[in-house]
């Protein structure tokens, strides 16, 4: 098998676990036995073993004591956690490109994205481009992380997001079946103004703020959830990985 092949194979076994995973077929807790999931996938062992890895440094999965791999299971607070740190990553990248000034050609990269958004997010919810919401949204925090210029702040934005309830888009399909939320991406899209705003008029103090209340989003979309509508929590990616009490 060339090295090409071994990639695509590695790779494809990394999407078929984590998709398992995140939509709770392996769920919390669950040991990750080689041979039994070489049938079920239809992929050899090595890749498997490569995509184990990768699903332990992206913190899914933990090595087992007797060896081997058990997927993790997470508790409320872990994934508040994890949201305040993306909250708290972002918004020091927001900070340092407000202090060091982003360039023009970069600012107005993500002010393009802006405009986007503004097409797709009408003032009537019903009518919400949802898809090309989800797409948008994904490119604005990718810009915004790399507008500080910094590679170690995207390197660990990178690594906090893997977590899937971390994503900035990890509630965006629930958002989509309930009309409450549907009409928050109005509010959230107006802090997406603010913050560029704030960078480009160099508040930096500013910038860090509304990118870290920005977060803050999930974590109320968390709360209803699990509180007001556990129905939702098929729709985001990592829930099943909760454990409730």
């Amino acid at each position: 098998m060339s090295a090409a092949d071994r990639q695509t194979q590695s790779n494809r076994a990394l999407r078929a676990l984590r998709d398992r995973i995140f939509d709770g077929t392996i769920t919390g807790g669950e040991r990750l036995f080689e041979v039994a999931l070489s049938e079920t996938l239809g992929l050899s062992r090595t890749p498997l073993r490569e995509a184990m890895a990768r699903l332990e440094q992206e913190g899914l999965v933990e090595r087992a004591e007797s060896g081997g791999y058990v997927v993790r299971s997470f508790s409320f607070a872990d994934v508040v956690d994890a949201i305040e740190l993306r909250g708290v990553l972002e918004g020091t990248a927001a900070r340092l490109a407000a202090e060091r000034g982003a360039s023009a050609a970069k600012l107005n990269e993500i002010k393009v994205i802006l405009a986007d958004l503004d097409e797709v997010v009408p003032a009537d919810p019903a009518r919400l481009r949802f898809e090309r919401y989800v797409d948008l949204n994904a490119a604005f925090h990718d810009r915004l992380a790399a507008l500080s210029g910094s590679t170690v702040i995207r390197r660990e934005l990178d690594r906090a997001t893997g977590l899937p309830f971390a994503s900035p888009s990890a509630f965006l399909e629930a958002q989509e079946r309930m009309p409450a939320f549907r009409r928050s991406l109005g509010a959230a899209q107006a802090q997406h103004r603010a913050i560029v705003e704030a960078i480009e008029r160099r508040q930096s103090a500013r910038a860090e703020a509304l990118a870290r209340e920005h977060a803050q989003l999930a974590r109320l979309n968390l709360e209803y959830i699990l509180t007001e509508d556990r129905s939702l929590m098929a729709g985001v990616p990592g829930l099943a990985l909760i454990k409730i009490a």
